[in-house]
C-alpha cells in the first residue's frame, strides 16, 4: 500500500514539476530568441537608413533615430557586426557589392546570395546563417546580409544548457522525492490502514449479532406468529447485513485482497441474463425497459465482478428513475473495447455534482435513497470493479432530466 501511494505521489509530483520546467525553459528560450531577432532587426534598420553603413558615432551620444529597446549602439557596434551589402538596379542586376565588413564572403559569394534572395521574392528572412532584408531605393534595391552565426551559436548553446539544467534538476528532485516521499506519506497510509482495519473488524463483529437477531426473529415468528414488528426486524437486519457485506467488499478492494478470476466469456449474453429479471420489476412500476445488446461480444474478466457491476447499475437505474420513466441498457463494441451504457430518466438531477455519485455514502437524494434502501455504496463498488478490470466508468447528464452511466472495458 505504501509503495503504491508512494509511486502515485512521485508520479504526480514529477509530472507537475516537468510541466513547470517545460514552460520555464520554453519561455526563457523564446525570450532569448526574440531578443536576438530584435537586435539583428534593429541593426538592419540602422544600416538600411544609412546606405548600408553604420552612422558616425559620437562617444556618449546616440545617433538620431537610435532604437531604445533591446539594443543600443555604441562605438564598438560597427566592429562587432559582420555584414555585407548588395545593391541592385531596377532590373535586379547587381550594381554594387560591399564585402569590406566581412572576411568569410567574397564578391562572388555575395552575388550568389543576392540571386538566391531575388528568387525567393521575400523581403526578409534567412539564407544559411545570414539574416537578410531587402530595402527598396529610388533606382533599385539594396539587400543587407547580417552574419548571425555567433548569435545562433549563443542561442543554441543557451537552449542546450537550459535543457541540461532542467533535466538535471528533474533528476535531482526525482531522487529527493523518492527518498523522502515514503516518510511524508507514511502517517497518511497508517491512518488509512487503521480505518480499513476498523471497517473489516467492525464488519466481522457485526455479523455475529446480526445472525443472532435474525435467528431470534425466526424463533419469535415460529412461536408467536408473524407480525409487522418481526417483519421490520427482518427487513432491517437484511439491509444491515447487505451494508456490512458491501463495506467488507470495498475494504478488500482497497487492500487488493480480492482475488479476481479472469476468464473468457460472452459479455453480451452475461449482460442480457443479468438485466432481464429487472424488466419484470420495471413493468410492475409502469416503467419502460429496453435492451439493445450487440451479440457475441467477448471479454476476459471476472464473471462475478461483471455480474455485480451490471446488477448494481441496472438496479440503480430502476430505483432512481422517475415514475413511468425510461430505462435503456445497451452494449456495443468500440475501438477501446466493449461499451456498456445504462440510461434512465429522472425528475431532476444536479448536473454539477455527478462525479460525487461515486463517492462512498453520497446520495443525491437522501429521502429517495431511504425509500429505496440505498446506502450510497453500490456505485463506489461498481467503480472499483471497473478499475480492477482496467476500464473506465463515467456518468453524464445532457439535460438534467436523464442520467447515463458508461462503462468502457
Amino acid at each position: 500500500m505504501i509503495k503504491k501511494l508512494q509511486r502515485k505521489f512521485v508520479m504526480i509530483t514529477m509530472a507537475s514539476l516537468t510541466l513547470v520546467m517545460v514552460l520555464l525553459v520554453g519561455t526563457m528560450n523564446i525570450i532569448n530568441f526574440y531578443q536576438m531577432e530584435h537586435r539583428i532587426s534593429e541593426i538592419i534598420k540602422i544600416l538600411s537608413e544609412n546606405e548600408g553603413r553604420f552612422p558616425k558615432f559620437d562617444k556618449g551620444k546616440l545617433p538620431k533615430g537610435e532604437p531604445h529597446f533591446g539594443f543600443q549602439m555604441n562605438e564598438e557596434t560597427q566592429f562587432e557586426m559582420r555584414y555585407f551589402v548588395v545593391k541592385l538596379d531596377e532590373n535586379n542586376i547587381v550594381s554594387e557589392i560591399d564585402t569590406g565588413h566581412i572576411a568569410a564572403i567574397t564578391s562572388t559569394d555575395a552575388k550568389k546570395y543576392a540571386q538566391k534572395v531575388i528568387k525567393t521574392n521575400k523581403n526578409s528572412g534567412y539564407t544559411g546563417i545570414y539574416k537578410y532584408a531587402v530595402v527598396e531605393q529610388l533606382n533599385g534595391s539594396m539587400i543587407i546580409f547580417i552574419d548571425n552565426r555567433n548569435q545562433l551559436q549563443t542561442t543554441s548553446l543557451f537552449l542546450l544548457i537550459s535543457i541540461g539544467v532542467a533535466l538535471s534538476t528533474l533528476l535531482l528532485v526525482f531522487i529527493l522525492v523518492s527518498i523522502f516521499s515514503k516518510r511524508a506519506i507514511k502517517p497518511i497510509v497508517i491512518s488509512m490502514e487503521k480505518q480499513k482495519q476498523f471497517i473489516t473488524d467492525a464488519g466481522h463483529e457485526i455479523k455475529t449479532p446480526l445472525a443472532i437477531i435474525s435467528a431470534n426473529a425466526d424463533v419469535l415468528e415460529l412461536t408467536g406468529g408473524g407480525n409487522e414488528w418481526i417483519s421490520s426486524i427482518r427487513n432491517q437486519t437484511t439491509r444491515l447485513d447487505k451494508l456490512v457485506k458491501n463495506l467488507l467488499t470495498l475494504s478488500k478492494m482497497d487492500e487488493g485482497n480480492i482475488e479476481l478470476v479472469y476468464t473468457d466469456f460472452d459479455l453480451s449474453e452475461a449482460v442480457y441474463e443479468i438485466a432481464r429479471p429487472f424488466e419484470t420489476i420495471a413493468e410492475t412500476q409502469n416503467k419502460i425497459f429496453s435492451m439493445d445488446i450487440q451479440p457475441d461480444l467477448k471479454l476476459n474478466g471476472d464473471v462475478d465482478g461483471i455480474h455485480q457491476l451490471v446488477s448494481t447499475l441496472v438496479d440503480n437505474a430502476i430505483k432512481y428513475s422517475n415514475e413511468e420513466g425510461i430505462i435503456k441498457i445497451s452494449v456495443t463494441s468500440t475501438k477501446k473495447g466493449s461499451k456498456l451504457e445504462v440510461y434512465n430518466t429522472v425528475d431532476n438531477i444536479d448536473t454539477e455534482n455527478l462525479d460525487k455519485l461515486f463517492d462512498r455514502f453520497y446520495r443525491a437524494d437522501s429521502s429517495r435513497a431511504r425509500e429505496t434502501g440505498g446506502y450510497g455504496i453500490g456505485l463506489s463498488i461498481a467503480k472499483s470493479i471497473v478499475e480492477a478490470h482496467h476500464g473506465k466508468l463515467t456518468v453524464k447528464s445532457d439535460d438534467g432530466k436523464s442520467i447515463c452511466f458508461t462503462v468502457v472495458i
